[in-house]
């Protein structure tokens, strides 16, 4: 939110704050919060590329096309189980989906990689 939207409502008598604060949630509420919907992209994201519709991930899962939209909504009815496992049909790696979580950590592994190359070539 921009912060003079922010100060015009503070000033208004409005509170501003987090969705974790409006709702009083825990960190680790949060983090599944954000687990569960980052694998819903995933979900929507890895049946697009394949160029399958929702009835056809259902055929795969054993589902209605109305589950899969609410998997791909993120909607809380649907376990991590079910989504970790339809991206696994799908053809999602587990390396694939931890990625997912740490998108940045593959660049700093390369990263480490190329630094230890340098200094097994640089004379001590």
């Amino acid at each position: 939110m921009k912060e003079t939207k922010k100060r015009k409502l503070e000033s208004g008598g409005w509170k501003v704050g987090s969705t974790q604060d409006f709702l009083g949630l825990s960190n680790e509420e949060i983090a599944y919060i954000e687990l569960k919907l980052a694998l819903s992209h995933s979900l929507k994201e890895y049946r697009q590329k394949k160029g399958l519709t929702q009835e056809d991930v259902a055929k795969l899962i054993s589902s209605s096309q109305s589950r899969v939209a609410k998997m791909e909504a993120g909607d809380p009815t649907v376990s991590l189980d079910l989504l970790v496992s339809s991206l696994l049909l799908l053809g999602a790696t587990k390396e694939d989906i931890a990625r997912r979580f740490a998108p940045g950590k593959e660049r700093i592994a390369k990263k480490d990689q190329t630094t230890r190359r340098l200094n097994m070539l640089t004379p001590s």
